[in-house]
């Protein structure tokens, strides 16, 4: 997922343990995932960021990925409409997701989930 959508190469065992910890830990994240019969066709996580501007979570969605073969068949925005749902049962008070600048294509899907572009700019430092 990363090499297709930042070109990134990720250590397996690291992310095994990632994911694992979220899957067993609710307050790290929380995994969506669509099947097609018992194949996992998508996924999203979300994460929660608390925000003393808003009072409540933003949920940042993360780790979006759709198999090539199911691409365009709505599941991102089956996966999205979830979130939302879920989101909103839990009060968060908005939905973020980050994307990169030249991934036009998912920020046309983005964009007709209702999914705004904003001013704000990701910026990070590595510390391990």
């Amino acid at each position: 997922m990363a090499l297709e959508t930042e070109n990134k190469r990720l250590d397996p065992y690291t992310v095994s343990a990632g994911v694992k910890a979220a899957i067993e830990d609710r307050s790290k994240a929380l995994y969506l995932v669509a099947l097609m019969g018992d194949r996992v066709v998508g996924q999203l996580m979300v994460t929660l960021e608390w925000s003393d501007w808003r009072n409540g979570d933003i949920w940042w969605i993360q780790s979006v990925y759709v198999h090539p073969d199911f691409r365009k068949q709505g599941v991102f925005s089956r996966l999205h409409e979830q979130a939302e749902i879920e989101a909103r049962a839990a009060g968060a008070v908005m939905l973020r997701l980050y994307v990169e600048e030249d991934n036009t294509r998912a920020q046309e899907v983005y964009l007709k989930q209702g999914i705004a572009m904003t001013s704000y700019r990701v910026m990070e430092k590595g510390l391990k």
